[in-house]
């Protein structure tokens, strides 16, 4: 196996040691870059996983405080979501570490420097994550050639905009729900992050006839047991920026999201949000991860121990990489929501079998479905990166 950690332009050499000490296995990752531009304040992250099925797709994240350790451990779930999904791709991801707040024309140039020293890492393509968008991908393009999550100008089916991840998000939902008998007609649910994944979920949660009942963005958490309006969530969202300004819901710390009382509850911000510190404080039936790693490992396993089926990320949120993957092989917009719900009722309905029929924690069971595709595609390569 090739491993390769690769410092540009300027990074010490000690997070070569710290990657070695800490992530490497029989899986990867195959390389770490960490790239440092100072003439404009660049610095960045890739992590490329595993490549054994074919090129690496995952996410560029822009994010203050995004590391080394959140990138690989991102990285790793991209192999396994793109694995999970039967996928021609492997798995990597990047992280740029800035405010993804700052001004358009500051975001563009950091976005192209980043695409420019990554031009010739031809076994990775990026497309949109938390902090970044189409644009953001059309910026890169332009650069490089290579992106997912393109805007439809330039041909793209942008994932976001249709709202691809979070479709899947409820489709899991639809296939795990039945299981521990409960229907989504009337379904109370949570969303935690308010976003480019979690608005698409409550949309399509409301179509089946879910009751939309708390929400959560950077600023704070509403909550209203007899039911939030969505159109008039969604207004009041676009318009002044929170979900805070919504008047007819009680009003709660951002925290405070993770502990409401519902039916399903999707995660949808940041990694780790359900921890060992607020598990126990977590009051639903069924939790669809609609972030990447948005619980912890023993988190997790704290939740199935309190009987709360917890799907994990790379089995429910696939639907965006899904859409990219399309994208990318040139398949046409009206074949993804088909191809998102077959493949995730699917990964869905074998996850749930093994769960219940060997008796194995989900993220057990989903990690044993992944390895064993991404481990079959690793014997028919000659350098198994």
């Amino acid at each position: 196996m090739d491993r390769t950690c690769h410092n540009l332009k300027g990074v010490g050499m000690e997070p070569c040691k710290f990657v070695a000490d800490h992530f490497c296995d029989d899986i990867g990752p195959a390389k770490v870059l960490h790239i440092y531009e100072p003439k404009i304040g660049l610095k960045a992250i890739i992590v490329i996983d595993n490549i054994a099925r074919g090129p690496a797709i995952g996410g560029v994240r822009m994010a203050a405080d995004v590391s080394t350790t959140e990138v690989f451990r991102l990285a790793r779930g991209m192999t396994f979501k793109n694995a999970a999904a039967d996928l021609r791709h492997g798995g990597g991801k990047s992280g740029i570490i800035a405010d993804p707040n700052q001004p358009e024309h500051r975001r563009e140039e950091l976005i192209r420097a980043f695409a420019r020293a990554m031009r010739n890492l031809t076994e990775y393509i990026p497309g949109p994550d938390m902090g970044t968008n189409e644009q953001s991908m059309a910026y890169a393009y332009d650069e490089i050639g290579r992106c997912v999550g393109l805007p439809r100008a330039l041909g793209g089916i942008p994932l976001d905009e249709i709202g691809a991840t979070g479709y899947g998000c409820v489709v899991c939902a639809e296939v795990a729900a039945p299981r521990i008998k409960l229907n989504l007609k009337g379904a109370r649910f949570v969303i935690e992050g308010f976003g480019n994944v979690g608005r698409p979920a409550a949309k399509f949660m409301v179509e089946r006839g879910g009751v939309l009942v708390g929400a959560s963005d950077t600023k704070g958490t509403i909550y209203n047991r007899n039911g939030i309006n969505l159109e008039a969530l969604l207004e009041v969202k676009a318009g002044t920026g929170s979900v805070l300004n919504y008047e007819k819901a009680e009003k709660l710390p951002v925290h405070a999201c993770m502990e409401l009382e519902c039916d399903i509850l999707f995660p949808s911000a940041r990694p780790d949000s359900i921890n060992n510190n607020n598990v126990d404080r977590v009051r639903t039936k069924l939790v669809i991860q609609g972030a990447n790693i948005p619980c912890t490992v023993e988190a997790e396993k704290r939740l199935h121990d309190r009987g709360i089926l917890s799907i994990p990320d790379f089995i429910a949120n696939a639907g965006g990489v899904i859409c990219g993957a399309l994208e990318y092989h040139g398949v046409s917009e009206d074949q993804v929501f088909p191809t998102i719900k077959y493949k995730i009722q699917k990964n869905t309905e074998e996850l749930l079998k093994r769960v219940y029929d060997k008796k194995m924690y989900p993220r057990d069971a989903a990690t044993a479905i992944a390895k064993e595709r991404v481990k079959e595609a690793m014997t028919y390569r000659l350098q198994q990166i």
